[in-house]
Order: C-alpha cells, then sequence, then structure tokens
C-alpha cells in the first residue's frame, strides 16, 4: 500500500526544500516587490494576487501556490502598508478552491480520477472551479473590506518585507545574482509539476540539490532546515494514508455509502474526512469504490479543507511558508473564517456542477 501513497509527501518535501532556499535568499521579497505594484489601491492589490493563486493553484497545482506563493503575497501586504492577515489566509483559502480544475491541480484530483465515468475531463469542472474562486474572493474581500480600504500607507524603516531605510540597500541588491539558484530551483519544479506525470523524486532531487548549494555557500542552515521539514509530522501523515489504504481494501463501508449518495451529501462527507484525517488520506478511502457523485466527491475533498487548517497538506506547507517570512498563522483564525468561506464555495461549485 504503501508503493502508492509515498509521492504526495516526497513532492511536499522538495517543495519545502525549494520554499527554505527562496527564503534563505530572497528570491520572495523580490518577488513581493514586484507584485507590490500590481494594483493602485489595497483591495485591487488584494484580489490580483488572489487571482495569481488560483492561476498558479490550477495550472501548476495547490501545493507550489501555498508553498511560493504565500510569502509572496505576506511581504507584498507589508510592503505596501496593507494588513497581513487578508493575505496570510487568503493565499491558502483560494489554493484549496482554485484546485478543482485539472487533474494535476491537486493530487487528490488524480486519486479520484480512476473513478469518474466516460464524459468527465477538466472541462466538466470548469464551472466549479469558477463559482468557487469567485465565491472564495468574494467572502474574503467583503470580511477584509476595512483593512484594505486603510491602505495602501507608505512604509517607513527596514523592517521584515519593507522597503530598505534611505541610503541603504536590501540585502538581496546587495547579494545581487545570489536568487539564481531559488529561482532556478522554481522555475525547474514548476516545470516538472505540469510536464511530469509523477515528479516527486525529481522535485525533491531539485530541492536538494538547491538546499546543498546554498548550505555550502553558507547561507542556508541544515539544522534549521531540517527541523522545517517536520519528517515527524510528515511521517506521521504518510502512516495513516498507508492503513487507511489498507483499510480500503478491506472494508467497503464508506465506499458503499457513497455509491447511493447524493452529490450534497457525498461533498459533506468528503470534507468531513479531509479534516479528520487530511484529503490525501481521505481520497485513498473514499475513492476506493467508484463514488456516485465524483465531482461532488473532488469538491468536498479539493475546497473541502478549507473548514480547518488540518484538511490537506497544503496547509502544512503554507504554515511553514508564512513562519519563513515572520508571519504567525494561526488555527483558531483561519477555521473561523473556513466555517463560513468553505460551506459557501463549496456549495456554489455544487450548484454550478448542477447546472453543467
Amino acid at each position: 500500500m504503501a508503493a502508492g501513497t509515498w509521492p504526495p509527501f516526497v513532492l511536499v518535501l522538495g517543495l519545502v526544500l525549494i520554499g527554505e532556499v527562496g527564503a534563505a535568499t530572497g528570491l520572495f521579497d523580490r518577488a513581493a516587490a514586484a507584485a507590490g505594484r500590481l494594483g493602485r489601491s489595497g483591495a485591487s492589490l488584494f484580489l490580483a494576487l488572489l487571482g495569481m493563486v488560483a492561476a498558479t493553484s490550477a495550472v501548476l497545482n495547490l501545493d507550489t501556490a501555498a508553498a511560493f506563493l504565500t510569502p509572496v503575497l505576506v511581504l507584498a501586504a507589508r510592503r505596501r502598508g496593507l494588513a497581513e492577515e487578508p493575505f496570510l489566509y487568503g493565499s491558502l483559502f483560494m489554493a484549496n478552491s482554485a484546485s478543482l480544475l485539472l487533474p494535476g491541480s491537486n493530487l487528490t484530483n488524480l486519486l479520484v480520477a480512476g473513478t469518474d465515468p466516460p464524459g468527465g475531463g477538466p472541462g466538466a469542472m470548469v464551472g466549479a472551479w469558477g463559482a468557487a474562486v469567485v465565491v472564495t474572493a468574494g467572502i474574503l474581500a467583503l470580511r477584509y473590506r476595512r483593512d484594505l480600504a486603510d491602505g495602501p500607507r507608505p512604509v517607513t524603516g527596514s523592517g521584515p518585507g519593507g522597503p530598505p531605510a534611505t541610503g541603504t540597500r536590501s540585502s538581496d541588491e546587495r547579494r545581487g545574482g545570489d536568487i539564481a539558484v531559488a529561482a532556478g530551483a522554481t522555475a525547474a519544479a514548476g516545470a516538472l509539476v505540469v510536464g511530469w506525470r509523477s515528479p516527486a523524486l525529481a522535485v525533491l532531487g531539485v530541492g536538494t540539490l538547491a538546499a546543498g548549494v546554498e548550505a555550502g555557500r553558507r547561507r542556508l542552515e541544515v539544522a534549521t532546515t531540517l527541523r522545517q521539514l517536520d519528517l515527524g509530522v510528515l511521517g506521521g501523515l504518510f502512516g495513516i494514508a498507508v492503513a487507511l489504504a489498507t483499510l480500503a481494501t478491506r472494508w467497503s463501508g464508506l465506499g458503499a455509502l457513497l455509491a447511493t449518495a447524493t452529490s450534497w451529501e457525498t461533498a459533506g462527507t468528503a470534507a468531513l474526512a479531509a479534516v479528520a484525517v487530511n484529503n490525501l488520506p481521505a481520497a485513498v478511502l473514499l475513492a476506493s469504490h467508484a463514488p456516485a457523485h465524483p465531482r461532488a466527491l473532488l469538491v468536498g475533498l479539493d475546497v473541502g479543507p478549507n473548514l480547518a487548517v488540518t484538511g490537506s497538506l497544503a496547509s502544512l506547507l503554507w504554515w511553514k511558508a508564512a513562519r519563513s517570512v515572520g508571519a504567525s498563522p494561526s488555527a483558531r483564525t483561519y477555521s473561523r473564517l473556513g466555517l463560513v468561506l468553505g460551506p459557501c464555495a463549496m456549495a456554489a461549485a455544487l450548484a454550478a456542477l448542477a447546472f453543467t
């Protein structure tokens, strides 16, 4: 059972390594400086960056979006003098919601793809994807309208993510071309995720090589990087996934239940299972037998993790990426927002499926 379950966890290791290299070399700070020029107002900047996350999550995958764009959004908010909370939480909410479109957008999609009856395909999810993305952006913009209306304000000083003090240059400017390794590793990971059906080992190889180069140049601390990997947490999740995969081959209870469930019941069951055991193990268990509504199952597995940070591996990447730039994510705040946003985005996606 482990043979078919390990790739997502190896991919996450590779993405975390590349994310650590990006944070250590100033790549994210430089990207944030460019992103900060996207909109004239705080609201337009916020929506533009959410659109970037949605596109990245759909075309690459949500893990890539969570690992690489969360620091960019947080630092862009700081550079514009905006409250970072909407950008911090918006990055993961949108990454989850936008992962419905393509099979490669979310690894759970690949696990469920084999159960999809003829006549499916990416086009079948366009309406659901668009509805989830629009509702997610709308709820976040409404919730944080005051924070976004207060800016942009000029930022003084040289704090994290802010512009350098007068007469000085930022650290990444002093290093000049030293972001080349991080930029190359990020681009390579994106290309592998898009172009290779099983990119996990290749992405891990790219991340290990980039981390080794920067550690040799003493820009990356090996001990700190090993702590950031959280091998214990990943190992525990991997063990749960293997156990549930084994259970799925011997017990057909949930599979039989979904074979007769409505689309709303299927999505609700999938969302609760994702929050309880993470969406990858949940997908292994729930897709062991062909469900009556495979697209509704994807809605629950992909958008359902917006209910709580336990819902997806992308949450772990998001948490680490946020901490790498000095942000302080809160599971309580995330769930307080997600308990409203998650059901609304799921309902919109299911309604779109019903009409298409």
